[in-house]
């Protein structure tokens, strides 16, 4: 049977690079605040300490979600594979930009004309090794040639939806969970304990970690929003972390970090989901509580830009940082509606 095959482009980065990138995010704002005498933020304290502490450590991050290269061959391609080879470019036009540059997103797609639909209709077949995607019966593959099969018909529905959803012309950047699976399938698979330990660092210097000095207004905001799940860390897993003002970096005590890295979930898309949502949050307490019914997915996000909404209900909005922030949720949704797929509340 002929199976069609992609390119991932789903890549929410390693931390060195996502760092790189909500700095970057952060740089106008901070500017304009400076004039102002403007409080840093959190997020910016948190930023600038993980920074300082990698510096120090001298310690690379993993790019675990780094977008996969195809090796096409040089052969002229046979007719079954030429819908194979269909399926890798169109994916290959997007690959190694980021999804949180929608600048950059829209010109490339603006540069490459899109492919067109060549399918009629997806669906979702139920396997020995669990539920894979169809196109015209045919199951879809991976850049690296694997099957591309998700762990339950939740995930295989909602991934056969978006090839469904396309029109005449198919645009991968409305694809987020096509692109997480891919990225699952070829890169965390055999790697679930590399992409735990990667999460687990964040948990040295948590974004919930770093607070505000003043003014009072946002300290009490991210207290609101923040107290509760790292109240909830020390209570239930048993985990007390050390909370800071400013951006010196404090070390976290070894056992705090080894009571929340004992919660981790074991299997690759849940692993793979946390991930994701820890470095699109900067909090690997965040992803818990969303993991473990703490906090739903709309708090999981406002917790995770307080500094960021009080910037903008006092200085107005950054159309560049709102933008970027915009193509960070489409992502975020994605993993953490397959997290919560996976691991859905006990009671």
């Amino acid at each position: 049977m002929t199976a069609y095959s992609m390119a991932s482009w789903f890549e929410p980065r390693g931390v060195a690079a996502l760092l790189t990138m909500r700095v970057s995010d952060l740089i106008l704002a901070h500017l304009r605040a400076s004039r102002r005498m403007e409080p840093l933020s959190s997020q910016f304290r948190y930023c600038a300490s993980r920074m300082a502490t990698d510096i120090r450590a001298n310690v690379g991050r993993l790019a675990l979600f780094a977008p996969i290269d195809v090796v096409l061959s040089l052969r002229k391609p046979s007719p079954a594979r030429e819908t194979e080879n269909r399926m890798r470019e169109l994916f290959d036009e997007v690959a190694g930009q980021s999804p949180l540059d929608p600048e950059e997103a829209v010109r490339r797609t603006t540069r490459t004309p899109r492919r067109k639909r060549f399918y009629a209709h997806a669906s979702v077949a139920e396997g020995a090794d669990g539920f894979a995607i169809t196109l015209d019966g045919k199951p879809i593959r991976t850049p690296s040639g694997r099957p591309l099969v998700a762990p339950i018909r939740e995930i295989a529905d909602a991934i056969a939806a978006e090839w469904e959803a396309q029109q005449e012309l198919i645009d991968p950047l409305t694809m987020p969970l096509t692109r997480f699976a891919n990225s699952v399938v070829d890169g965390v698979v055999e790697r679930v304990e590399a992409v735990a330990d990667d999460v687990a660092k964040y948990l040295g210097s948590d974004l919930l970690f770093y607070r505000a000095g003043h003014p009072e207004v946002l300290v009490a905001r991210e207290a609101k929003h923040w107290d509760p799940v790292v109240f909830w860390a020390a209570e239930t897993l048993g985990a007390h972390f050390m909370l800071a003002e400013g951006i010196v970096h404090v070390r976290q005590p070894e056992p705090a970090i080894a009571a929340a890295r004992e919660v981790f979930p074991g299997d690759p898309w849940s692993i793979a989901a946390l991930h994701v949502v820890t470095t699109l949050t900067g909090s690997a307490l965040l992803a818990l509580a969303l993991l473990h019914g703490v906090l739903d997915q709309e708090q999981v996000w406002a917790a995770a830009h307080v500094d960021e909404d009080w910037n903008v209900e006092k200085w107005g909005i950054d159309e560049e940082v709102a933008a970027r922030r915009k193509a960070r949720l489409v992502d975020f949704g994605a993993a953490a509606s397959i997290l919560t797929a996976l691991n859905p509340p006990i009671g």
